[in-house]
């Protein structure tokens, strides 16, 4: 019987194949999970994604957020009957040659991807990256549209708007940028030793920019900025509280990257991760690929109440 009223909690979580078995049911039936973020390791075929999709929100009311990191390019989960998205670096050397041309494009390539996912029972995607390419960084590199700021917010904004229209959200990623640095946070913790000022004029440009056109989400970057916190940004009040929130007048979802990452660890276990991103203002935290991780979060996690997740993770899910 779907449990009614149960409200989505701060977790998202990562699941291990490509069909519920009864420890996915055990663990999404819990109060603390809000999600399911999805991988190749779950996808054989559109229809057994329906199917999948499909299961996860029978098991709730309100359903589960159900997501994917879908960008394109080297980032896109689900291949095999969906249409290949190139790198976003593509639609930014077309912006060099013709912004207006870039600009439809974008937005028809949106519309793609939110149609796809939509159309297989995906809520949202996490995307688009908003980073600068600055020519440093692998793990970024041609996921980002442009090393012109300018560039990236122009064709994110309309890449949003094509997945708005075709009923997915978008989330900004990776705040405050990503691009500048070498480390990849997957494996080590990278620190940008760059003043405030100069992210300001550069990297949060494509931010801002959306967040003032309805952005819904946004992802903070396991990066340290050691001229404003000795912390990550994704534990960071000064980041997430204080620039994103008051000074951005950001009021949608910020969910963490994943708490499983190399660039995390400095704050403690999983569940001292999950603590340091919800003191720093992070809404919902991500827990992907161990499931010992999301067990010690169901099990030891104790989050304070959130009054304001519902309605911010409502804006996601497509459905009330």
């Amino acid at each position: 019987m779907t449990p009614l009223g149960l409200p989505r909690g701060p977790l998202l979580m990562g699941i291990g194949g490509t069909a519920l078995d009864a420890a996915d049911r055990e663990r999404l039936g819990h109060p603390r999970v809000g999600g399911v973020i999805l991988f190749a390791r779950n996808y054989a075929d559109p229809a057994q994604l329906r199917a999948l999709t499909a299961a996860i929100h029978g098991l709730r009311d309100p359903t589960l957020l159900v997501a994917v990191d879908h960008e394109g390019g080297r980032v896109q989960r689900f291949r095999d009957g969906f249409t290949a998205i190139a790198p976003m670096r593509d639609l930014g050397r077309a912006w060099d040659r013709d912004v207006a041309s870039a600009v439809a494009q974008a937005r028809a390539v949106g519309a793609t991807i939110g149609g796809e996912l939509r159309a297989h029972g995906i809520d949202f995607s996490f995307a688009p990256v908003l980073d600068l390419d600055f020519g440093k960084s692998a793990v970024i590199g041609d996921r980002a549209f442009s090393g012109n700021p300018n560039a990236v917010a122009h064709l994110a904004h309309a890449l949003c708007e094509g997945m708005r229209a075709a009923g997915a959200a978008a989330v900004g990623k990776h705040f405050p940028g990503h691009g500048f640095v070498v480390a990849d946070s997957h494996h080590e913790v990278p620190v940008d030793s760059r003043p405030l000022s100069e992210i300001i004029a550069w990297d949060l440009v494509p931010f801002a920019a959306l967040i003032a056109r309805g952005l819904e989400a946004v992802m903070p970057a396991h990066v340290i900025y050691s001229m404003v916190d000795a912390v990550p940004a994704g534990f960071s009040r000064a980041w997430i509280t204080d620039i994103l929130r008051t000074q951005l007048r950001f009021d949608g979802l910020v969910i963490s990257d994943d708490l499983g990452m190399a660039g995390a660890f400095g704050a403690g276990d999983v569940v001292a991760r999950a603590d340091a991103a919800l003191a720093a203002g992070c809404d919902m935290v991500l827990a992907c690929n161990e499931p010992a991780d999301v067990d010690a979060l169901l099990d030891r996690w104790r989050p304070a109440p959130a009054p304001q997740l519902a309605a911010r993770a409502a804006r996601l899910a497509g459905r009330p």
